[in-house]
């Protein structure tokens, strides 16, 4: 990453979106400029889950203003992604379609304990690097992060369905604040986060951090007020709380640091935080400006290096839990990127050869985890691992393609329910088909005489040259290749061997 270069994360909340642009010098970020929109998201659900039409438009409409100003940005130089509305939502595929065509860049829907990381990761920059052992709480429009960490490490995180949206639409949700609904908000914030407690016991930490969201704006609102805005405490809640039951409703709450898009949520929100102080026996929550976003711009950053990638630290973990055989991976991953490589040369209209290279790495470096379970249906249960474990660094929908990618590596492709039209995961595909079946020996293969590539002539066909004597050499992996002609056949791919 070059210094001075510009960097953006677009953080979509429940309650508000947000772009946050700064400029990169020496490994720190500096802000270059801030949009924050109350897009309310997190209140267009209804009881089936389903994200409502008006709450799809007021997020696009947001995306399209923030779209504007990141025109010029490469894709390493953006990172967007979504949060707990669109984990929800079971309708998340119509809104980020139009989404990601009005940004420009890819959303991604990431796990809440992958929100939960990317926060840490953005206090933590804000912070001194001691031994301090850290609790950091963030409470969200409709989830609330716990994460223990030190320094830049995070040793537990969780993330919990609760917070300022999701607990003001259903006890505050004709506006009124009494007593009762805060007494019936606070009871229900502890039910859901008693099993917390003993996950992040008084013990483990010495300092509790307050991030973002409800924790900046209560604390706005406290230091307006002639309280600190530095740090709260429940004597504090408990004297807002009061303010708050005095007015009786939103509609009539006017208070100095109050912005107006908070209003609507600050009986839940306050409820929510009030709750973990006394739950959590918090004394004194310290607030920093440390965020998701600012988590998001420095993983953009460590993306930059292959061995800072959080990805890769994964993936090697997952092979060491899986007891994976790093020898015929790493084997596999060399053969298929050999032949990715190929067709990059072959096909110059494909731009995005480097994502495809790694993410094929990935796969190929994962495709036999669920080898420990079953040797037969192996490739059944590395998909499975992959679509339901928590991966450190990825997104939903990456792990998806990685699951795909995997179970697709071997047997019948109908198997897959893929749109073969994506000629980048169609060429991702065959490479690692390819390369399992010339590494099926778990031995190194000759593969320097075999050219894989695009026909010129006809559309969504594979070409394979073989040099005349080699299928006399190998008439074993020859015979599988005549196996994947006939695979090939099941889909609107079509793979042909030449003689070179």
């Amino acid at each position: 990453m070059k210094n001075g270069s510009l960097l953006a994360a677009v953080d979509l909340g429940s309650n508000s979106f947000r772009l946050e642009i700064c400029r990169y010098s020496h490994g720190l970020i500096q802000r270059s400029e801030y949009i924050k929109e109350a897009v309310r998201q997190g209140s267009g659900l209804d009881e089936d889950r389903n994200l409502s039409k008006e709450a799809m438009e007021r997020g696009w409409e947001c995306l399209a203003r923030f779209a504007e100003r990141l025109a010029g940005f490469k894709a390493n130089e953006v990172r967007a992604v979504a949060t707990q509305t669109l984990r929800e939502a079971k309708n998340r595929h119509v809104f980020l379609d139009k989404a990601h065509q009005l940004l420009g860049f890819p959303i991604e829907v990431v796990s809440g304990r992958e929100e939960a990381r990317l926060i840490y990761q953005g206090v933590s920059h804000f912070l001194p690097q001691t031994d301090e052992r850290r609790l950091v709480i963030d409470i969200g429009g409709r989830s609330t992060e716990f994460i223990l960490g030190v320094k830049q490490e995070t040793s537990k995180l969780e993330s919990y369905r609760l917070g300022s949206v999701s607990s003001s639409l259903k006890y505050f949700a004709n506006g009124e604040l009494t007593q009762a609904a805060f007494y019936k908000a606070e009871v229900a914030a502890k039910a859901v986060l008693e099993e917390a407690v003993d996950f992040f016991p008084r013990k483990a930490w010495d300092t509790a951090f307050g991030s973002s969201g409800t924790v900046s704006a209560v604390a706005e609102v406290l230091g307006s007020a002639g309280w600190s805005d530095q740090t709260i405490t429940l004597e504090s809640l408990e004297w807002l709380k009061r303010h708050l039951i005095r007015v009786g409703h939103v509609d009539s709450l006017r208070m100095e640091g109050l912005k107006e898009d908070r209003r609507a949520v600050i009986g839940g929100g306050l409820a929510v935080l009030h709750a973990v102080l006394e739950l959590f026996k918090i004394e004194a929550l310290q607030v920093t400006p440390g965020a998701l976003r600012h988590g998001l711009l420095y993983d953009l950053i460590e993306r930059e290096d292959q061995s800072k990638d959080t990805r890769s630290v994964t993936v090697a973990g997952l092979q060491k839990a899986f007891q994976v055989d790093t020898e015929q991976a790493k084997r596999v991953s060399k053969v298929a990127c050999h032949f990715l490589h190929q067709l990059e040369t072959g096909k110059e209209a494909e731009q995005d050869w480097p994502r495809l290279n790694k993410k094929l790495d990935w796969a190929a470096q994962l495709h036999e985890i669920g080898a420990q379970i079953s040797h037969t249906d192996s490739h059944k249960h590395s998909a499975y691992i992959l679509d339901n474990t928590d991966a450190p660094g990825f997104a939903l929908s990456e792990l998806h393609r990685l699951s795909l990618l995997v179970l697709g590596h071997k047997g019948k492709l109908r198997k897959l329910d893929v749109d073969f039209t994506n000629v980048g995961f169609a060429c991702q595909l065959m490479c690692l088909r390819l390369a399992v079946i010339l590494c099926h020996a778990r031995r190194d293969p000759d593969y320097k005489k075999i050219q894989l590539r695009l026909s010129e002539k006809q559309t969504n066909r594979f070409e394979l040259l073989i040099e005349p004597l080699w299928p006399q050499r190998f008439p074993q992996s020859q015979h599988l290749l005549l196996q994947e002609v006939l695979a090939w056949q099941k889909t609107s791919w079509e793979l042909q061997i030449k003689q070179a």
